[in-house]
């Protein structure tokens, strides 16, 4: 039996974890003891004693853990998380009848009922997330309740809880049947290859999905593209099936100019008619100035955070002046998609670097298309916070 331990909201969040806030954390609740063990479950109660839920102890960057249900009789055990996946593929059932896609998320966090779990399906293999050692004492019951539900050739993990909140190195091969990497999949009909059990990227971000389609379908074709934080290239590659002239894919890690190749090939793209340059994004930044070199779209996806030699990234202070050289960069008339899953701001934020880039560089702009996550990524009302991707795309129109 997990150990249970009592916890109270402090006064001032009383209200909002009975509407449903579904985060613990230290500011939030009261007798915070540091010996607690990672996945007692935690019962929540208001000053007077009264219940407000039952969810689990476990430290992760947001807070020390999740409020999993209100209903005071509810247990939080293998019949639970049953439930709970089972809702989820439920509200998933479009996409296993998709076709021309077949990665996509089948359980996201907070939003489907478990904070700090995730999973994603990649064709006939699935990829679980745990984002504290707190859900993963719950390994088992998540494992056995995927695989009776689902019946997945093989179950693969990423171990998210380092002492800085980050992947545990490790083989990720879980349950089932190890997979053939790189492992082939779909998404609205083009070849994404993936790697589920080599570090903590698969090859793909998911929840960029239907940016990715509408970059194709609307805007490539004829036109030049500057991929930055280019990762494999995935965005290249569909810019080129849109019909663009030519694709440039730039990123730091020297992994990422043979995985961009082998995502041109996995389409029929020769890649010695795109450009793969493995450079620090601030640095082709400065050489393109020096250059004059312009296109007429640049994809500005960066880490919430990054570090090189020579430059440090953080989308909360940084990401003004980075949309400020991509300004640079980009025709009159031209497009920027500028992205960000930094949780920290919002969408009104994100827009006021917009304004102040465009305003300090003197130029108009319109925003054409707005994007936040996909339907495969359901967040809790009462948790905005949970809706972390931010995409704009901005027409750069004339000078002020």
């Amino acid at each position: 039996m997990t150990e249970e331990i009592i916890l109270r909201a402090q006064k001032h969040y009383m209200a909002k974890y009975k509407e449903g806030f579904p985060l613990l954390s230290k500011e939030t609740v009261e007798n915070i003891d540091s010996l607690y063990q990672e996945g007692s479950i935690v019962v929540l109660l208001d000053s007077s004693g009264s219940f407000i839920g039952r969810g689990y102890y476990g430290i992760q960057n947001k807070g020390i853990g999740w409020i999993l249900t209100h209903k005071e009789k509810e247990a939080i055990d293998s019949l639970f998380f049953q439930k709970k996946i089972a809702a989820a593929i439920n509200k998933r059932s479009p996409f296993y009848h998709k076709e021309d896609t077949n990665a996509f998320r089948v359980f996201n966090g907070e939003g489907d009922g478990i904070g700090g779990l995730t999973i994603d399906c990649f064709g006939d293999y699935y990829l679980i997330n745990w984002y504290s050692l707190g859900i993963y004492q719950f390994r088992e019951e998540i494992l056995s309740a995927l695989t009776l539900l689902i019946q997945p050739r093989g179950i693969y993990e990423k171990k998210r809880f380092d002492k800085k909140g980050q992947y545990l190195e490790d083989d990720d091969f879980a349950r089932g049947t190890p997979a053939n990497f790189p492992l082939l999949v779909k998404e609205n009909g083009v070849n994404i290859e993936v790697n589920l059990n080599d570090g903590a990227m698969t090859g793909v971000f998911l929840d960029q999905r239907e940016v990715r389609k509408k970059l194709r379908d609307q805007y490539a074709k004829g036109k030049t593209l500057l991929n930055t934080f280019s990762y494999t290239g995935v965005f290249s590659v569909f810019a080129a099936l849109g019909g663009a002239t030519k694709t440039t894919s730039v990123d730091l890690a020297k992994r990422s100019l043979e995985l961009t190749e082998a995502q041109f090939r996995a389409n029929e793209i020769e890649t010695n008619t795109q450009e793969i340059r493995v450079e620090d994004v601030f640095n082709f930044f400065d050489y393109g100035v020096k250059h004059g070199l312009k296109y007429d779209i640049v994809v500005l996806d960066p880490p919430s955070f990054a570090r090189s030699k020579k430059n440090t990234f953080s989308a909360k202070k940084d990401y003004t002046a980075l949309l400020k050289s991509a300004i640079d960069l980009t025709e009159e008339g031209g497009l920027i998609i500028a992205s960000t899953n930094c949780a920290t701001f919002d969408m009104k934020v994100f827009k006021g670097f917009v304004s102040k880039a465009f305003k300090e560089k003197s130029y108009k702009y319109n925003i054409l298309e707005q994007y936040s996550l996909p339907g495969d990524f359901p967040t809790h009302p009462s948790f905005p916070e949970g809706d972390y991707l931010k995409v704009l795309f901005i027409k750069k129109q004339a000078s002020l």
